[in-house]
């Protein structure tokens, strides 16, 4: 079994706590970021398979922040936590409520659907060859 490698972007501390603790006991490696200009540091340097942005980030700059991942050419997921169940952010690949399990079952199905598209792509780009 591959290890996830969660960055995990939030402004409050206490949360991050909490849910690295979450994520860590679901098996996931999280790594927090504080900011914006962190978070971006941080992906540019390490090799994550999920974005979780949290909702004390303004959605002007959780945008911004899927923008600048976008503009490096990944498609890692990114996933925004809203506020509320019938929040959703349009430029995140998911977005999911605080309810930490919807959230980690959520974010399985999303990066086990997201391996299975890597899959199938490698395997038609395989056959072409």
């Amino acid at each position: 079994m591959s290890t996830t490698l969660v960055l995990a972007v939030c402004l409050d501390p206490l949360l991050q706590g909490t849910q690295r603790a979450v994520w860590s006991s679901a098996g996931y490696v999280f790594l927090a970021a504080n900011s914006i200009k962190e978070a971006i540091n941080h992906f540019k340097a390490g090799d994550f398979d999920l974005v979780l942005v949290g909702d004390s980030i303004p959605a002007d700059s959780r945008e911004k922040l899927t923008f600048l991942i976008r503009a490096t050419g990944s498609r890692v997921p990114v996933v925004s936590i809203a506020g509320s169940s019938e929040h959703h952010d349009s430029f995140a690949d998911a977005t999911f409520d605080h309810d930490s399990t919807n959230l980690l079952s959520g974010i399985g199905d999303l990066l086990r659907s997201k391996t299975k598209m890597r899959t199938a792509s490698a395997m038609q780009y395989g056959a072409a060859l």
